[in-house]
């Protein structure tokens, strides 16, 4: 059994104490929070398991990483504080821990990441000896390994397009949602999501692990976008209101270009109401999926639709990320030291899970 620290407990933490509790080859050795009233708290409270798992949590992180766990599952936010994210990841894998993360997206494509993320990260593996792989849904799974996939089943193929359509309304993300993302702000407001280069930051990683397995040189990546305001005032059951005139949708693509033309593509439509912008492409239940079109000889279209905790899909998309992260587990425990990429680890079966639920 491989010992193993899940490293927060919001919304991915939550899912990572699950899907860790799930796998037969891993054990949960400690669960590490950053608010102290949470400390002493049963970590299966506190993954929602509905049932005590006799291990409480805790804030000290020393002690923690002390005890030389074999893996860390790092659910802490990366977004608003990629600093610390960066130092704690560093810390866990000096700990000689393979480590695995949704959190900070430059390293997705980590051969491409800035030397600033990247080289502490090296010099940490070189120290510790652990691993690193970070991935996700989009970015992740919904943007390399599906539409790798899923491209192999075509005879010809002209543009391979990534697509997350989402309705936000159901998200407990405030903050994100609100501040990073734009949504109830005037449309002058400028949300750090959609700043220019921002985007390319975010899924440019994706678009070159698609063209390198796909062989392809890419021209140039650039990025698209539209938005459009709210008709009417509209209220969330997790976030409030948000007002008339404000965001109400967003529109971006993020596209590679081979050849003068965008070939593959990385495009994002969401909203804060259904009625926002109802001209562009909606999910099929209204809620929210991950799309993958491959347009050629055949057109395929293949949409995942995940849910969890109540039929969240916001929540399903949480936990297919953590799926991901933690299946992979073993197999960087096996493999050697280094930091690795979605198209080094491969995606495998769910082998001794078949029929095994942790609630």
């Amino acid at each position: 059994m491989i010992p193993t620290v899940v490293w927060g407990t919001g919304n991915v933490g939550r899912a990572s104490i699950r899907a860790v509790e799930a796998h037969p080859a891993l054990t949960l050795t400690a669960v590490l929070v950053h608010d102290p009233a949470k400390a002493g708290r049963d970590a299966g409270e506190l993954g929602g398991l509905g049932r005590t798992l006799g291990g409480a949590a805790t804030d000290d992180i020393a002690a923690v990483l002390a005890a030389r766990p074999r893996a860390v599952v790092y659910a802490a936010s990366g977004d608003i504080r990629p600093d610390d994210a960066l130092t704690d990841i560093g810390r866990a894998i000096r700990a000689g821990a393979v480590v695995v993360t949704p959190s900070l997206y430059p390293l997705y494509d980590q051969r491409n990441a800035p030397p600033e993320l990247r080289d502490p990260l090296v010099a940490a593996v070189a120290e510790g000896g652990g691993s690193l792989f970070v991935s996700g849904v989009d970015p992740g799974w919904g943007n390399d390994v599906l539409p790798l996939l899923v491209s192999g089943l075509g005879t010809e193929v002209d543009v391979i397009r990534c697509q997350e359509i989402f309705d936000y309304s159901t998200y407990d993300q405030e903050d994100s949602v609100r501040h990073l993302i734009g949504m109830g702000h005037p449309l002058e407001y400028q949300p750090l999501m959609l700043a220019e280069g921002v985007p390319t930051m975010v899924w440019g990683g994706q678009i070159r692990l698609m063209a390198r397995a796909l062989g392809v040189e890419l021209d140039a990546v650039r990025e698209t976008l539209d938005r459009r305001a709210l008709e009417t005032t509209v209220t969330t059951r997790t976030m409030g209101a948000f007002e008339k005139g404000t965001q109400g949708a967003v529109r971006f693509e993020v596209q590679g270009v081979v050849g003068g033309e965008p070939r593959i593509v990385i495009e994002h439509i969401t909203r804060i109401h259904a009625s926002c912008a109802p001209d562009w492409p909606s999910p099929p239940d209204g809620v929210g999926a991950h799309r993958v079109v491959i347009e050629g000889r055949p057109r395929i279209e293949v949409t995942v639709e995940a849910s969890d905790e109540g039929e969240n899909r916001s929540a399903g998309g949480n936990a297919t990320a953590v799926g991901r992260l933690v299946s992979a587990i073993d197999w960087l425990v096996e493999a050697e030291p280094g930091l690795y990429d979605a198209l080094d680890v491969p995606l495998r079966p769910a082998v001794g899970r078949l029929g095994r639920r942790t609630a």
